[in-house]
């Protein structure tokens, strides 16, 4: 496959740290680079704190249980994302309650989120989807209004902003992930944000087997997990962290590349939809004007050497979790759509090229 959708920018200290790691005998759940990764992670977004773990998922997990979400709770979630954004309110006993989001940039709707708020419902999570902003206004208004937390699932969205604030800073908790094609990756690996100290206590708590802070050695006062980050991916996390605004602003410029040369064509980019948000653009986005265009494309792109992936299927639809509502924005948007190629060694000559096999696709 000449142009895959994501392949990992690995180009400064991550090798010498790494084996800074192997020759200390650090390799494990203890070492310098864990702290170092966390305090770094904590002063690029301006928070207050900052709690590795051993991926995405059981950030979002870590974040549930600080927040003392358990059964008989609901917890609204939009329909439209990856599973692991759902899946974690299963695992502590909660209901996730879903909501459709908005046509113009795909992110959670706040009226669909106002309908769907019962006497049960305790949070709110958000998901600022392929690296576009919620519009978190709204949402921290509508939470405040009802007394409901809100939980940030930055997972895709590394460095964008609300208003000039760093999502994950917004909200009482955020959770994100650093998997191998994340804007910024630790080969596996996930951070808990929040700015309450109380809650972060609790995750660090939680992460390390329930550790007792008695000073007790090997004494443990709840039930915890093994949820630590390694020091051998903290190491590559501290790394990637220094690249992390080229990173970024690299991405920036393809997706602008992408505008560029799709703009006279029939398929609609993923977009902000106002100048209060940064989108960092995690995927380049398109959606076609059917799910039958959209799979023909696919399939075209395949033979020019050019990967995509279906946009997330709507989580409302899956055997689990189907209980028969419908979602038309999402589930429209879900079935005609797909990323493109998005890692940040691209260069617009490669992006012009992927939007003519578009072209050629739609003009034949």
């Amino acid at each position: 496959m000449k142009y895959p959708v994501y392949i990992p920018l690995m180009n400064g200290k991550e090798k010498k740290y790494v084996n800074e790691a192997l020759d200390s005998t650090w390799i494990s759940s203890k070492g310098k680079f864990i702290n170092q990764f966390e305090e770094n992670f904590a002063e690029f977004l301006g928070a207050k704190h900052a709690a590795s773990c051993s991926n995405g998922t059981v950030a979002i997990h870590l974040a549930l249980m600080a927040l003392d979400i358990g059964v008989g709770d609901e917890v609204i979630v939009p329909t439209f994302t990856y599973i692991a954004s759902v899946n974690a309110i299963k695992y502590v006993g909660a209901e996730p309650v879903f909501a459709d989001c908005t046509e113009s940039d795909w992110q959670v709707c706040p009226k669909s989120i106002k309908e769907k708020i019962t006497d049960k419902t305790k949070a709110i999570l958000v998901v600022p989807l392929y690296g576009c902003p919620c519009d978190m206004g709204e949402i921290m208004a509508i939470a405040r209004e009802n007394n409901l937390k809100v939980i940030e699932d930055c997972a895709e969205a590394i460095g964008s902003t609300y208003q000039g604030e760093k999502l994950g800073t917004i909200g009482d908790i955020a959770s994100f992930s650093f998997f191998g094609n994340k804007t910024i990756t630790t080969g596996e690996g996930g951070m808990v944000v929040s700015n309450d100290d109380d809650l972060i206590r609790k995750v660090t708590k939680l992460k390390g087997q329930g550790l007792s802070d008695c000073g007790r050695e090997y004494w443990h006062d709840v039930v915890g997990y093994n949820y630590r980050m390694t020091n051998l991916c903290a190491a590559i996390g501290c790394a990637q962290l220094e690249s992390v605004e080229s990173i970024m602003n690299k991405k920036v410029a393809i997706a602008f590349w992408y505008k560029e040369f799709l703009e006279d064509l029939p398929v609609e980019f993923h977009k902000a939809n106002s100048r209060e948000k940064f989108h960092t653009y995690w995927m380049n986005s398109i959606v076609v004007k059917d799910k039958d265009t959209n799979s023909d494309l696919r399939a075209f792109l395949k033979k020019n050497g050019i990967d995509t992936r279906p946009l997330f299927p709507c989580v409302h639809k899956m055997p689990m979790y189907d209980n028969g509502e419908v979602f038309p924005v999402s589930e429209a948007l879900s079935e005609s759509g797909m990323n493109l190629p998005s890692y940040p060694s691209l260069e617009r000559s490669d992006i012009e090229y992927i939007c003519s096999k578009i072209g050629e696709f739609f003009n034949d």
